[in-house]
């Protein structure tokens, strides 16, 4: 069994339940787990040593909501100043044109970049299957992530209520609830690994309250319950969905969900800026997730999370980076700096410590998608890790409090190194195995391509 040692720490940010901080110890790697933390530990022989001084290491991150195909379509002027709505119905043109190559690129892109910024399990929200493309669109990502060897909990979108019916996307990017429910049963039983230490796991997760209908949301969460598989979707992102859900639907989002079945601790929804104080504590006291995209939110104008609200109402928070059409980026340390600064604003300076940000992108993430050997340092937990260089100008005058220089100094600084299952996938703040410029223009090349048969 490979053996890896990490000598030296400068400062070790275990997140356990003391969420003890360390300070020039080892941490040795046995397979892929974590062996034993200590100083001075021996060497165990033929172990790989990676040296740990002026390194702040952490768990590794844990990204609760995204969609890797938007990696190609980031920055486009168009939608740069669009709200929501009207961001999805450009981008939608667009999108109706994905092809495997831009699935399996993008997806390169987007765990190349949640890697190099110390992410190591990742979801992704997949819901656009263009009839003229295979569906087989997941395959594609999961085969990938298990190349490049990130934890992976794809979710498996859906969308079955076309523009001709009501809802916002094309009629063409749309599929039937038979097959929607027949692609969900051929990757849970194909991927699904419920074990410990899982690399794959399948969540059901149609798209949102506007673009599934009442019938697929329903049976959806009675199939997921079935097959003991989580449940995921957008909720209470905008204004405009609040009073969609209204108008067209005759209740409020959550109501709406909590009427399909859609609550609970195997449930967690994107945003959920737009909750009362009544549902804050209703979704508390159902023990559901929220993942908080901050940057996203900002982007698009959608608004402000009342994170501290859900946290001290029991609801399990995560942080995300959401899709790269709406914060540019898969920058999962960005969106911890922002997470630090933006709940400061109206609920005061003391709302958001760093610790609660670490833990938030930490064990927090690992609740939302029942996985608790990730998110935490110690003995016998998931060998993933993120290892950032503490002697870089950007944390220069930081010493004092080195753990959580990371959040309040520098610009989302590249991991040093990043560790996923034992393996070293960032090393020297560059990645393992992937040849970042051959992404780059391979990328630009597609995204032309689908911007040109959009018409765009």
């Amino acid at each position: 069994m490979s053996m890896l040692k990490i000598a030296n720490i400068h400062t070790l940010v275990t997140v356990d339940d003391e969420y003890r901080i360390l300070h020039d110890v080892d941490v040795v790697v046995e397979g892929d787990k974590i062996h034993s933390i200590g100083k001075n530990l021996p060497t165990p022989p033929g172990a790989r040593v990676i040296d740990g001084r002026w390194c702040a290491v952490y768990p590794g991150f844990v990204n609760t909501h995204h969609h890797f195909y938007q990696t190609l379509t980031r920055n486009l002027p168009a939608v740069q100043d669009a709200k929501l709505f009207d961001w999805l119905l450009w981008l939608y043109e667009v999108w109706r044109g994905l092809h495997p190559e831009a699935v399996r690129v993008s997806t390169q892109i987007a765990l190349g970049e949640l890697l190099l910024s110390g992410c190591t399990t990742s979801t992704d929200h997949f819901y656009v299957f263009p009839q003229s493309a295979p569906q087989e669109f997941l395959d594609i990502e999961i085969d990938t992530a298990r190349e490049i060897g990130v934890r992976f909990h794809p979710t498996r979108g859906s969308m079955s209520l076309g523009r001709s019916q009501g809802g916002l996307p094309p009629d063409d990017v749309t599929q039937s609830g038979e097959a929607i429910m027949a692609d969900c049963e051929r990757l849970i039983r194909k991927y699904h690994d419920p074990k410990p230490f899982a690399m794959t796991r399948i969540v059901l997760a149609p798209c949102s309250p506007f673009s599934v209908s009442k019938e697929s949301l329903a049976e959806t969460a009675v199939y997921a319950r079935e097959k003991k598989v989580y449940l995921h979707t957008h909720l209470c992102e905008t204004q405009d969905e609040q009073d969609y859900c209204l108008q067209k639907l005759g209740m409020r989002p959550l109501d709406y969900m909590e009427s399909v079945g859609w609550v609970g601790p195997d449930v967690w929804y994107a945003h959920g800026i737009w909750f009362t104080p009544e549902e804050i504590k209703r979704l508390g006291q159902m023990k559901c997730g929220v993942a908080h995209c901050p940057v996203s939110n900002l982007r698009l104008g959608s608004g402000i999370c009342h994170i501290p609200a859900l946290l001290e109402a029991g609801v399990r928070v995560g942080i995300a980076v959401d899709g790269s059409a709406s914060n540019d980026s898969s920058n999962l340390l960005k969106e911890m700096q922002t997470a630090l600064l933006v709940h400061r604003v109206g609920t005061g300076v003391t709302s958001m410590p760093p610790d609660k940000v670490i833990r938030m992108a930490t064990r927090g993430g690992a609740e939302i998608l029942g996985q608790p050997e990730i998110g935490q340092i110690k003995p016998g937990m998931a060998a993933d890790l993120a290892l950032f260089r503490l002697d870089r100008i950007d944390f220069a005058g930081a010493m004092t409090d080195p753990a959580h220089a990371l959040l309040f100094c520098g610009s989302a600084p590249r991991a040093e190194c990043t560790i996923v299952a034992g393996k070293v996938l960032v090393e020297k703040g560059a990645l393992v195995g992937m040849d970042e410029k051959a992404i780059f223009h391979k990328a630009n090349d597609l995204t032309a391509d689908l911007l040109r048969k959009a018409g765009k």
